[in-house]
């Protein structure tokens, strides 16, 4: 499982021309699942985008959580940052898992925020979607299982 987290002002995913998510201060995070993840993965990893201090304290150092400022999070599912480009010039996306084992993991990593009483937002799974993003920093951090 692998997250690119992004500390923004705000940002938002819109569908065929029609926004779907939006949040202000916050984090976005783009999720990908490989065939071998599993629940108690989703677990930690979400429990560790929760907590990760990438927030600045007054003296600048980044000592806050998502949870200690009151931000919110953008959630999309994006199998792409499984591709493997080692070999030819078309990405090939073997590693990442199908919608049937993806969409349910990914809904589960959802819940955990929105369980923590974190405002989650997401896109809709498995459409094409427009992502906009005003990173703040710019901060952005990957984290893996």
């Amino acid at each position: 499982m692998k997250a690119v987290i992004q500390r923004v002002k705000q940002a938002s995913v819109s569908t065929d021309g029609k926004i779907v998510g939006s949040i202000g201060k916050g984090i976005v995070i783009l999720l990908a699942i490989t065939k071998d993840d599993t629940i108690e993965e989703v677990r930690k990893l979400a429990e560790k985008c929760i907590s990760l201090r990438i927030f600045e304290d007054m003296n600048g150092k980044f000592n806050h959580s998502l949870s200690d400022v009151g931000g919110q999070s953008l959630i999309i599912s994006q199998f792409t940052l499984y591709a493997n480009t080692k070999k030819g010039r078309r990405p090939s996306f073997t590693d990442a898992a199908s919608k049937a084992v993806t969409e349910p993991l990914y809904e589960k990593f959802v819940s955990a925020f929105r369980e923590s009483g974190i405002h989650t937002e997401t896109g809709i799974f498995g459409t094409k979607m427009l992502v906009n993003i005003e990173n703040d920093g710019p901060v952005t951090l990957i984290v893996e299982t």
